[in-house]
């Protein structure tokens, strides 16, 4: 426990458990052993977390989270899997997020900068990169990747396997049970492909150039009848470009196929 730690008397830090520096700890939380909570954490009443899991720098998870429980897979044999999660997130009211599983690599990730809304369930082996926005009760099953940047809009769900391209977006009540290359908008259940992320790059200052560039691309896809093998042969002889190649990527690790 860290000097400088806040914990509230009617919190439960069990021994092995490690509290850094300027960490605030809510009444009625329960931290575990083999839990490590970062630097400037804020951890608000009534949080259940559990251990092998890290928490790094500057999060906050709020009220009624539970964080790092063992996961919902009947396989799952109380083996010490890992939680760990990044920098600056914010974890709100009523999330779940279990560790992994030995089938995979032991280990749920997720990176920095998320926002994850209200009742939020992340399931085991989930990675999730860096600066997403998971709407309130959006639920992601086990093996699920998401890429950077992504949006997933409130309720959606995510069938387990599935890859969330970069950038990429899906409207609320979307039921995911295909990939989703980087970039693309969805909705629908089951989901389908309406277009690209284009206001979201605009945000991000994306040229006109590139994004007529990246709509070229979309048409390759999505509107000429091609397989996805041959698309991807008609992306690669395109001029070079960082983002284009994002997208070659995201189609060329999909193995459940795309949304479409």
């Amino acid at each position: 426990m860290h000097p400088t730690a806040k914990v509230h008397p009617s919190a439960i830090v069990e021994p092995g458990a490690r509290i850094g520096e300027d960490v605030e700890v809510g009444p009625w939380t329960y931290i575990g052993s083999g839990v490590e909570v970062g630097m400037g954490s804020r951890i608000h009443s009534h949080v259940v977390i559990k251990g092998p899991t890290v928490i790094g720098k500057n999060n906050r998870i709020f009220q009624f989270s539970s964080v790092g429980e063992e996961c919902q897979d009947k396989k799952y044999a109380g083996e010490p899997t890992r939680l760990v999660i990044g920098d600056n997130n914010i974890i709100r009211e009523g999330c779940t997020i279990h560790r992994g599983t030995i089938q995979d690599q032991w280990l749920t990730a997720i990176g920095s900068n998320n926002l994850l809304m209200a009742y939020v369930h992340v399931a085991h082996d989930c990675v999730i990169g860096d600066n997403c926005i998971i709407a309130n009760n959006v639920a992601l099953a086990g093996h699920v990747m998401v890429g950077d940047c992504v949006i997933l809009g409130g309720y959606t769900t995510v069938h387990q396997f599935c890859k969330i391209g970069a950038f990429s977006m899906s409207a609320a009540h979307t039921a995911l049970f295909k990939d989703v290359p980087a970039f693309i908008m969805s909705s629908g259940n089951p989901a389908e492909a309406h277009g690209m992320n284009f206001e979201g790059m605009r945000r991000r200052g994306y040229t006109p150039e590139l994004i007529s560039k990246l709509r070229q691309c979309y048409k390759i896809i999505y509107r000429q009848g091609l397989r996805t093998a041959e698309a991807i042969d008609r992306l690669e002889s395109m001029e070079p470009l960082p983002e284009i190649q994002l997208l070659i990527d995201s189609l060329k690790s999909s193995s459940r196929g795309i949304t479409r």
